[in-house]
């Protein structure tokens, strides 16, 4: 996980993949690998691998990206059928190869490995709990806490070991937890997916021939060529084994709504992905075309700020009848090795990402698309350039209502005291990004454009209507949801 201050944005904290074929002719670790390249968005800081051949759990993790860690000799060292993978984010403090995932432990039921999606809320009451009981803990990540409470579930002697037991441990342990989760385990017999009875993150299932897929995202099943089968519903657990797959239910889903991210729509998700049942890109794209009759401004093109903001940005011009041309152009390969900048270089900041094009720009009045503002910098950088790019004028558009409290269900972002909409109006924040106009996507402008309405969702972060409550105290530096 990591907040972005470079950018400007929040991130999302992991993703995970998980592959079931065993007893077939597969090296489970390959197509794992493919997963989690089609991941990466989801997780830059660390990733991991654990596979099974149905003797004993191999696991491979390490700090970077998908490709740098996984050689043709590190796959060598994963063999078997079955495997489970994990991309992560951390915070400053956070970084360090002890808290990536899977994390695999031995426990009197035998051999599990775990990757998690999403932040377990009272995850600090439940380690101090374990820790007085005489827990040893080897991270800082609140995805171990699961761990020590499945080892209290002691096994009957026929079953150590399988899946059955790991299953029931798995239903125990979770019943103590509260928070967001999407789940992946392994053991030697079998793979298990669960996902929290809110639904805060994603997980979908998928099938490739005999095989059975669970990941984030369905732009991973499309890069191993898998089926989408369906989503993974809240509160459910899939189990899968050599007597194929089930379904059981965790937990009944929350009377009162479900707390599917509405962020994962907005900016998180790939726009190839087919996320809670519908396409990001045209969810996207019609944002930006409720944008648009929300906020219209007389302009001579419409652009987008890359890349999570080009449906959008096709939408709005749509909409409007404006051209819709690339007027910024963004750098692919800055990555990860721009975390700590030297202060001689700081000062390009948002430079290093973003170029305008002048061709475009220049005389133009120009509506600028984006997905989201957090602290507000990024976006006063962005109508700069435009500016000096020649510009007229600069309309800032943002297709999403503004972001005005901080997430504790699994996304890494500043403060509310961070937060430039959780203090300033609209007409300080556009004097603040020097924009001719800000114009925001209203709460019902985005359940409008989603066709459904809010009881399918979380928006926390823009309403402060927090689904599940969580620890008050706060420190006042940005947050470290350091889960996965």
């Amino acid at each position: 996980m990591g907040y972005d201050a470079l950018y400007d944005k929040m991130k999302d904290e992991c993703g995970v993949f998980g592959i079931w074929a065993l007893g077939q002719s597969v090296e489970a670790a390959n197509f794992t690998y493919l997963g989690l390249h089609a991941l990466q968005h989801r997780g830059q800081e660390s990733a991991g691998i654990v596979s099974t051949d149905g003797y004993a759990l191999n696991v491979h993790r390490g700090m970077g990206l998908v490709a740098e860690i996984f050689t043709v000799e590190a796959l060598a060292k994963l063999p078997g059928g079955a495997a489970i993978g994990h991309v992560r984010y951390s915070t400053a403090g956070a970084s360090h190869l002890k808290n990536a995932q899977p994390i695999a432990i031995q426990y009197a039921g035998g051999a599990v490995a775990v990757a998690h999606n999403g932040n377990i809320v009272n995850a600090e009451a439940l380690r101090s709990e374990l820790e007085a009981q005489g827990s040893i803990f080897q991270t800082t990540s609140d995805t171990e806490v699961i761990l020590h409470l499945m080892a209290r579930v002691h096994p009957e002697r026929a079953e150590a070991g399988s899946t059955q037991h790991h299953a029931n441990a798995i239903r125990i342990a979770l019943k103590r937890v509260s928070g967001a989760y999407s789940l992946l385990f392994l053991t030697e017999r079998g793979m298990i997916g669960a996902r929290d009875p809110y639904g805060f993150r994603p997980l979908v299932l998928g099938k490739l021939k005999g095989s059975w897929v669970l990941a984030s995202e369905t732009t991973a099943l499309d890069l191993i060529e898998a089926e989408y089968v369906r989503e993974v519903e809240p509160g459910e657990m899939i189990v899968v084994d050599e007597k194929g797959l089930r379904s059981e239910r965790l937990d009944a889903p929350p009377q009162r709504r479900l707390g599917r991210c509405v962020f994962e729509h907005i900016y998180f998700a790939r726009p190839d992905s087919i996320l809670f049942g519908r396409s990001v890109h045209e969810v996207r794209t019609a944002f930006g075309e409720q944008l648009a009759k929300d906020h219209p401004v007389p302009a001579d093109v419409v652009i987008a700020v890359p890349d999570s903001g080009v449906p959008a940005a096709i939408g709005y011009a749509r909409a409007a009848g404006i051209p819709h041309d690339v007027g910024l152009v963004r750098s692919h390969y800055i990555g990860r090795t721009f975390i700590e900048p030297q202060q001689s270089i700081r000062h390009f900041g948002v430079k290093l990402k973003l170029n305008a094009v002048r061709s475009v720009l220049e005389g133009k009045r120009v509506v600028v698309v984006d997905d989201s503002i957090v602290r507000g910098t990024t976006s006063r950088k962005i109508v700069k350039m435009i500016r000096g790019a020649g510009a007229r004028e600069v309309h800032l558009r943002i297709s999403s209502p503004p972001t005005a409290w901080p997430c504790y269900y699994g996304i890494d972002t500043p403060t509310r005291q961070e937060l430039i909409a959780s203090s300033h109006s609209v007409d300080d924040i556009a004097k603040y990004v020097t924009a001719d106009s800000l114009g925001y996507l209203s709460i019902d402008g985005l359940y409008a454009a989603l066709g459904e309405n809010r009881q399918g969702f979380c928006d926390a972060c823009f309403t402060g209507d927090y689904l599940l409550e969580f620890p008050l105290a706060r420190p006042a530096a940005p947050l470290r949801l350091v889960g996965g």
